[in-house]
C-alpha cells in the first residue's frame, strides 16, 4: 500500500488542470498587468467613472477582470463555473456581489429577496453549501453607526451593552432596526430550512458591533444542533482573538454551535486612515506578524474546540492553510470533517484550492456574481489588493508561469 502523497501548494498541474492553454495565457496577461503599480492606480480610478459614463469597455472588462474574479452576471451564469469546480471536488461559496448601500427599505427588502433567491438556487446544487450575506445590505449604514457607536468594545459585555444601546435609538429607528432584524431571521431561517450555510460579511470596525450582536442571535437561533450562521473574524484586528473566544463561551452558555470564518480583513487602509483623522488607537495590528501570529493561534484554537466550533478559514495564506492540515492530522481528524471547510477567492491562490482539494479536504472558491456595473467594486478591490499586497501577484504569476513551462506554451 503506497503512501499518500505530501500535500504541497507548489504542484501547479493540479493548480491549473480545470484552465485551458487560453485560459492560463488570459491569467498570465491579467496578473502581468496587475503587478504594474501605476497601471493599476489608473485603471482602478478610471474605470469606475468609465462605467458610470457609458463609455463602451464592458466587454473589455468582461473578458479579462471579470471573466477572472467573477462567477457571472446572473445566478444561473455561475452554473457552468460551479459545474466545472465540482469536477475537481472544489465546492462554492456564493455571493451576490451587489455592495450594499443606502437604497431605503424597498431596497433593503429587495436585496433580502435576492439573497434568500441565492439559497434556494444553492440548495438545488449539490456542491454549493454556503452562500455570504452583507448586513449592509439590508440595514442603512447610519443606523449600524448609531447602534455601535453605543456599544461598548469589551466583548465580554457586547449582549448587554447592545440593550443599553438599543434605547439610544428613537421609535421610528427602533422600528427600522426590527425590520433589519426580520430580513436577516427571514434568510437564516431559509438557509435552515434548505440546508443552506450563511457566511455573515465583516464591516468596518465602527459598525461591526451591531453586526456582531445580530449574528450572535441568530447563531444561538439557528445553530442548536448544526452550524447555519457563521460570523466573520478579522484577525488584523489586535481584539478579535480575543472576541472569538468570547465568542465560543457565549455559544457554550447560551448552547448553541459557534460558525467562524477567520479572515486576516479587508479594510486595513481605511480603517488606520480613519483613525489618525479621529485621533483614536488603531484598530489594526501593528505588524503583519502580529496578524499571522493571532490568525494562527485562532485556527489552534477552533480546531481544539471542533465538538462546538464549525470552522471556515478563508485565506490566501500557504503556511495557515497548511498549518491547519498539519493540526488535523497531527489530531487524527479526517479531512473532511463537516466542521472544517477552507475557501479562497475565485480566480487567486488556485495552487492553494486545488491541491487541498486533491488531498481530500473539504475546500471552496468563493464566487460573486452580478451585473458588470454593480461588481465593479469588488473588481477594483481585487486588483489593488493583488498590487498592494506583498508578493502576491509576484506568487501567482510565478505559478502560471511554471504551469506554462510545464505545458510547454
Amino acid at each position: 500500500m503506497s503512501l499518500p502523497e505530501p500535500l504541497s501548494f507548489d504542484n501547479t498541474e493540479y493548480a491549473f488542470a480545470y484552465k485551458s492553454n487560453k485560459e492560463l495565457r488570459r491569467a498570465h496577461l491579467l496578473f502581468s498587468s496587475m503587478g504594474i503599480g501605476w497601471l493599476v492606480k489608473i485603471g482602478t480610478r478610471i474605470t469606475p467613472w468609465a462605467i458610470k459614463s457609458g463609455l463602451p469597455i464592458k466587454g473589455i472588462i468582461r473578458n479579462t477582470m471579470f471573466n477572472q474574479f467573477v462567477g457571472g452576471e446572473t445566478l444561473d451564469q455561475t452554473a457552468s463555473a460551479a459545474q466545472k469546480l465540482a469536477k475537481y471536488n472544489v465546492q462554492v461559496i456564493l455571493d451576490y456581489g451587489v455592495e450594499g448601500g443606502d437604497e431605503g427599505e424597498a431596497g433593503f427588502d429587495h436585496a433580502c429577496e435576492e439573497f434568500i433567491r441565492v439559497i434556494d438556487y444553492a440548495a438545488t446544487q449539490p456542491n454549493i453549501p454556503f452562500m455570504s450575506v452583507k448586513v449592509t445590505g439590508l440595514a442603512r449604514f447610519g443606523l449600524l453607526e448609531k447602534l455601535d457607536s453605543s456599544v461598548e468594545q469589551n466583548a465580554g459585555t457586547l449582549m448587554k451593552r447592545y440593550v443599553k444601546a438599543l434605547e439610544s435609538l428613537s421609535e421610528p429607528e427602533k422600528t427600522e432596526w426590527q425590520k433589519v432584524n426580520n430580513r436577516l431571521r427571514k434568510i437564516c431561517e431559509a438557509a435552515s430550512n434548505k440546508n443552506v450555510g450563511v457566511l455573515i460579511d465583516a464591516e468596518e470596525t465602527w459598525i461591526q458591533d451591531p453586526v456582531d450582536v445580530i449574528t450572535i442571535l441568530m447563531m444561538e437561533q439557528f445553530n442548536k444542533t448544526k452550524a447555519v450562521v457563521f460570523n466573520t473574524f478579522q484577525l488584523y484586528r489586535h481584539d478579535r482573538l480575543a472576541f472569538l473566544k468570547d465568542s465560543f463561551e457565549a455559544a457554550a452558555q447560551r448552547n448553541f454551535i459557534l460558525g467562524a470564518k477567520l479572515v486576516r480583513g479587508a479594510y486595513m487602509e481605511k480603517e488606520r486612515r480613519r483613525a489618525a483623522e479621529l485621533n483614536y488607537p488603531s484598530p489594526i495590528q501593528p505588524t503583519k506578524a502580529a496578524s499571522d501570529n493571532d490568525y494562527n493561534a485562532a485556527l489552534s484554537y477552533c480546531v481544539d474546540h471542533l465538538s462546538n466550533i464549525s470552522l471556515i478559514i478563508a485565506t490566501h495564506n500557504e503556511e495557515s492553510n497548511l498549518l491547519t492540515t498539519k493540526l488535523m492530522d497531527a489530531k487524527r481528524i479526517p479531512h473532511n470533517h463537516p466542521h472544517i471547510h477552507f475557501s479562497q477567492l475565485f480566480g487567486m491562490s488556485d495552487n492553494i484550492t486545488f491541491n487541498l482539494a486533491k488531498a481530500g479536504f473539504a475546500v471552496s472558491k468563493y464566487l460573486p456574481f452580478g451585473p458588470i456595473d454593480d461588481v465593479i467594486p469588488y473588481l477594483m478591490r481585487r486588483a489593488q489588493e493583488n498590487s498592494s499586497v506583498a508578493g502576491q501577484t509576484g506568487r501567482e504569476l510565478g505559478l502560471i508561469k511554471k504551469e506554462m513551462q510545464r505545458r510547454r506554451l
